[in-house]
């Protein structure tokens, strides 16, 4: 999918269509995105005050005359003045899936988004903004189309109980499909494959839009998709989802950050060192190192190394660690908080031209739920979340809330809109002063904060 379809659908019509022709005449410049909250939110559109009015910190949520998929909740609340703009996004959709005929055009195979079903997926996404709101938009409009353009690219090998190794179904050698067996290629595997790759096209994408519209930042991106029985959820940075089932909770995300990358991020710079431009080490040390600890042996970490060892100090081990800091004030090369995520391209470490970019990767890691091995019973949920909530809660206080809401509301038709609020409320806390604050005097979040709540229970099976 090219950057240049993807303008002709925010804009409605691009100066060249693919598989068109030029149409006379200058381009204009492109626009920035504008500025907005979700489209599904009562009121929603860029009009209104991104902090609710007179700078205070209004919950938010869906109420029942835009009724998500699967009877889905959302809230949201802005930060505490940390940025002048919600920078979290979100997006929820229906995907229409058929297959790609050889031999059509382009543009005839992707305007009809909505066409007769191949294959019907649902979709619910978080984007947390960094660096302005930019990135999380662009991605908010964009990523539901990469996916499905790449799901159409291999719809015919996943109605298969195996996937072909040609596409066409050909095999060039006897063995092909004893091959394909060996190498345990499943159906889930494709879809996994199509997300990983709708991911990097995304991110293509919102590196050619935010340089030709002059804006800079990025997004971490965390993305559920609902297909077959099964439901992938798809995460690139530091948001969570988790499954809120009778007896159990099942992670289905882990966070991306400097710390949890380290071994990864360490053995880029091994590969490239040129990356780092003589500014930082790649080891890791318990602290920063001082002049003194020169000639000492030191408890290290290197990309190979799980455990810790010691190391003779040189003077080039003095540099700023190219990982550095602890928990949630870890950062990547002094800058970054996350080691995943969408955008960023422009980004350079302060006062130099190392990019940080080489090291953010943009691919998802994808887990998966299959719905035919477990009884799925009326209160089970997916709860994602961007890093406001879990800063603050965690997974088990969480699960506790969702289970004593829902069981405590049983005849609410709403019940999963209003659990979306009552988890932001939770977080965000009350204003004491010029401070947010818990119930039990603890910091609140201060952070954007957003959350879905999606019912598994009845949700629609034409898929």
């Amino acid at each position: 999918m090219s950057a240049e379809w993807l303008r002709w659908v925010r804009r409605g019509g691009p100066a060249e269509r693919p598989g068109g022709s030029q149409e006379p005449g200058p381009r204009p410049p492109p626009a920035a995105p504008c500025y907005r909250r979700p489209k599904f939110l009562r009121g929603g559109g860029g009009e209104e005050s991104p902090r609710g009015g007179r700078g205070g910190r209004a919950v938010r949520g869906t109420g029942p005359e835009r009724p998500l998929p699967w009877g889905s909740g959302y809230a949201e609340v802005i930060n505490a003045e940390k940025s002048e703009f919600n920078e979290d996004q979100a997006t929820c959709c229906q995907i229409s899936i058929r297959r790609r005929e050889l031999g059509l055009e382009e543009d005839k195979e992707w305007l009809i988004l909505c066409s007769t079903q191949f294959l019907t997926g649902y979709y619910w996404a978080l984007f947390d903004g960094h660096g302005g709101p930019a990135a999380a938009i662009i991605a908010s409009n964009y990523l539901h189309y990469c996916i499905k353009q790449k799901l159409e690219e291999v719809a015919g090998a996943i109605t298969e109980t195996h996937p072909p190794m040609h596409m066409s179904g050909r095999c060039v050698c006897d063995s092909d499909p004893q091959f394909v067996e060996e190498k345990h290629i499943r159906v889930e595997d494709m879809v996994v494959g199509a997300l990983e790759n709708a991911f990097q096209e995304c991110d293509e994408v919102i590196g050619q839009e935010m340089e030709a519209t002059g804006q800079t930042g990025g997004c971490t991106a965390l993305a559920a998709l609902y297909l077959q029985g099964k439901l992938y959820v798809a995460n690139a940075g530091d948001s969570r989802a988790i499954l809120v089932l009778k007896d159990t909770v099942v992670p289905m995300s882990c966070e991306f950050t400097p710390e949890t990358e380290r071994q990864r991020l360490q053995h880029l710079a091994f590969l490239f060192p040129k990356l780092l431009d003589g500014e930082f080490t790649r080891f890791e040390f318990p602290r920063r190192l001082k002049g003194d600890d020169v000639g000492q042996k030191v408890l290290y970490r290197d990309y190979f190394m799980e455990g810790w060892g010691y190391k003779l100090v040189e003077k080039a081990d003095l540099k700023y660690p190219l990982v550095h800091g602890h928990g949630k004030q870890a950062r990547l090369l002094g800058t970054l908080a996350v080691s995943r995520g969408l955008g960023d391209h422009q980004l350079k470490v302060i006062d130099t031209n190392i990019e940080v970019k080489p090291f953010l990767s943009c691919i998802p890691k994808v887990n998966i739920f299959d719905f035919a091995l477990h009884d799925i019973k009326e209160n089970d949920v997916l709860i994602m979340a961007t890093d406001g909530l879990w800063d603050i809660l965690c997974n088990k206080e969480v699960a506790h809330m969702t289970r004593s809401f829902l069981a405590e509301n049983r005849t609410d038709p709403h019940r999963f809109s209003e659990l979306a609020k009552c988890l932001v409320y939770r977080a965000r806390g009350k204003k004491i002063g010029h401070q947010w604050m818990l119930d039990d005097s603890h910091e609140a979040s201060y952070d954007d904060i957003s959350v879905f709540v999606i019912p598994l229970h009845n949700r629609d099976e034409d898929c």
